[in-house]
């Protein structure tokens, strides 16, 4: 079947469709959304193919059309489960090779979690040129799988290049992150509110809703009474935290999600969290201080690593979780109330760490390989 000349599918004046895979969670589908923001402004149709996780964070993508694609993880399962995953990516990569041939894109873009898989493998068999980006400091399995395959392979951190070539762009933020940054860090005096933002993501979140109101029933009353925290709980455990922050006389926010996640990360003093690349790159963006916790059992430590940029720069610290006692974390909070200049430091070192133009840099690598391009002609910068 002859690729048709792309007109850029629905949109006749656009510059040509542009296909984003991603895998449904905030860490693949965030970046990914920047870049579609970028593309649009650029003149492109932007497309989505994704699982149905995503329907919770795409309400702002800018896409014409969210595709949703079968998919399966293939590790870690009893061979009945994996038989059943590789059925169902069979059927993703089917879904997936009609898309390609309907839209015709100029090129497919893949950003990790195994619902990119099949969309990118149906592009490369579809003679469409295709990239991959990787948010994190370790190359993600299923970006593993396809680099070998894909013209340009672009990194969000330098310690993700392992072997071979890859392009440096860092990780894309969103319009929202970009508007956060505008607002500058919040100085204190002592005695003023301090506030605190704590959250832990989908698979994070229980530790701190069990661990931050124990610290925090540890502090003097003075520091309590200091505190506007705005803290983000699983919903099974929104009550209970609700209910010890109002007995421990701690004015608190708590709720699951918070839709304007980088206007309260601008407006915190501090900031408690996981390690995730999304968040990292965020921090950085905005220029806030973080105590940052990686996931205990990632496979690869791949949120020890994103932190660490950070920690280099003197704008964060890590805490493995198994020494983050309430008693350590008590101290921390006491010490970071205590001390406003030294925040305010690390608030202006988080700043120099962030790449506030990465969506630019990876939507230049984005018409690079439509061009016929590949990692080692790109004139950017690469590894």
């Amino acid at each position: 079947m002859a690729k048709p000349t792309n007109t850029g599918g629905k949109g006749r004046n656009s510059r040509g469709v542009v296909l984003l895979a991603a895998g449904g969670t905030g860490g693949h589908l965030f970046p990914a959304e920047a870049l579609a923001h970028e593309l649009v402004a650029r003149g492109y149709e932007v497309h989505l193919a994704t699982d149905a996780r995503a329907a919770k964070y795409s309400g702002s993508f800018p896409a014409s059309e969210i595709h949703y694609i079968a998919s399966a993880t293939i590790f870690g399962r009893s061979p009945v489960v994996l038989a059943g995953a590789g059925l169902a990516l069979l059927r993703g990569y089917l879904q997936s090779r009609r898309l390609v041939r309907k839209l015709w894109p100029v090129t497919v873009i893949g950003f990790g979690g195994y619902p990119t898989v099949p969309p990118v493998l149906a592009a490369v068999h579809a003679g469409v040129p295709a990239l991959i980006h990787d948010s994190n400091a370790v190359m993600g399995r299923a970006n593993r799988l396809l680099a070998p395959r894909v013209r340009l392979v672009a990194m969000g951190f330098e310690a993700g290049v392992r072997q071979g070539k890859a392009v440096i762009t860092g990780n894309p933020v969103r319009p929202a992150v970009i508007e956060a940054a505008k607002i500058a860090y919040g100085r204190r005096k002592a005695g003023d509110p301090f506030h605190l933002l704590v959250f832990g993501g989908s698979q994070g979140a229980q530790f701190f809703s069990n661990a931050m109101p124990e610290a925090i029933a540890l502090l003097d009353e003075a520091i309590r009474r200091q505190l506007r925290i705005v803290h983000q709980a699983r919903p099974e455990d929104q009550e209970r935290v609700v209910a010890r922050y109002r007995e421990l006389g701690t004015k608190a926010e708590v709720a699951p999600f918070f839709t304007d996640l980088p206007k309260r990360i601008a407006d915190a003093h501090l900031v408690i969290a996981r390690g995730g690349a999304g968040t990292v790159g965020e921090l950085a963006v905005i220029g806030r201080p973080g105590i940052l916790v990686p996931l205990p059992h990632a496979i690869d430590q791949d949120q020890q690593l994103n932190a660490q940029a950070m920690v280099n720069a003197g704008a964060a610290f890590i805490e493995p979780q198994k020494d983050l006692t309430r008693e350590r974390l008590a101290n921390l909070l006491s010490e970071a109330v205590a001390e406003p200049e030294r925040l305010a430091s690390m608030a202006e070192k988080a700043k120099k760490t962030g790449k506030p133009d990465a969506a630019a840099r990876l939507a230049d690598c984005v018409e690079h390989v439509a061009k016929g391009g590949r990692t080692n002609d790109f004139e950017g910068q690469s590894a």
